[in-house]
């Protein structure tokens, strides 16, 4: 894709619709690779040249805006990343009236986004929206589909635990059999989310069982620093806090609060709950002044 890239701009000497293009995909793998920061200027650099390339409503317009709500999700900018997707949604709803897979991806971002923000009524809506209607679109096993259980389950993991279990089960089960039983990071994801299931259950030896599988398969997937990674080892550093092995949890806080560090700005939300993690850990074992 860099190679792609370099090559379009040496073609075309500014903005054109390839350019865009190559822009958007090498910085959705960045995204993926957890160079969070590198791809979000690269998802403005090709939303900025697809506004001078397409005037108005346009789907390539929707999209960029999309990609890049997506990515300021993940840097912690949530009321951002709603506004933004709030546009796409606007936009592919004048675009695609109906049921549409742009607008159900447009409703889902914006179920995270409002989960973030706690407005959790609203977010559960927005899921229910974009889950029926991928329903209508992609009957049967399909990523979409899955996806939207795996975020609605979220939502009822606290209060109805049992219920998120059996939502992140179909999500899993459909993961495995798109996926015919490879690793990757939706599997992952969706074992890091049975785990919080079992655990708000209070079955904590189930739960660690399966966190140690995401870790496992994160590690393999992502070898470095990744946003991921990072989440499995803290999750796994508390659930081992949980079983009162509080010696083995602190080397698995201390990894996820340097990786955290290395991967996002220092005023990330990420970075500030791995250092409360850790602080929280040294005063348990009596190591105040650290």
């Amino acid at each position: 894709l860099e190679e792609a890239l370099e090559m379009r701009w040496r073609l075309y000497q500014g903005d054109h619709p390839d350019v865009a293009i190559s822009l958007s995909s090498l910085a959705r793998v960045r995204h993926r690779m957890g160079r969070i920061v590198e791809a979000e200027a690269m998802f403005v650099q090709a939303l900025e040249m697809q506004k001078r390339l397409h005037q108005g409503d346009h789907p390539h317009v929707a999209i960029s805006m999309q990609h890049l709500a997506g990515v300021l999700l993940e840097l912690g900018r949530w009321a951002e990343a709603e506004a933004l997707t709030m546009q796409a949604l606007e936009m592919n709803q004048r675009l695609f009236p109906g049921d549409h897979p742009e607008v159900a991806i447009d409703l889902h971002a914006l179920g995270v986004a409002r989960a973030r923000l706690g407005r959790v009524g609203e977010a559960e809506q927005s899921f229910m929206k974009s889950l029926e209607m991928r329903q209508r679109l992609f009957p049967g096993v399909h990523p979409d589909v899955a996806a939207s259980l795996l975020n609605l389950a979220d939502l009822r993991m606290l209060d109805r635990p049992a219920e998120a279990e059996q939502l992140i089960l179909r999500a899993l089960e459909m993961y495995r059999r798109l996926n015919e039983g490879r690793d990757h990071p939706s599997v992952a994801t969706s074992l890091n989310n049975l785990a919080s299931a079992r655990l708000f259950q209070g079955h904590h030896e189930e739960a660690e069982s399966v966190l140690v599988q995401a870790l496992e398969m994160q590690q393999r997937l992502f070898p470095g620093n990744h946003p991921d990674v990072a989440s499995s080892l803290a999750n796994l550093a508390m659930m081992r806090e949980r079983l009162g092995r509080l010696v083995e949890a602190e080397p698995l806080h201390v990894r996820a609060l340097a990786m955290r560090q290395a991967l996002f700005p220092s005023n990330h939300p990420a970075v500030a709950t791995s250092l409360f993690n850790v602080a929280f850990l040294l005063d348990r074992l009596g190591r105040i002044k650290e």
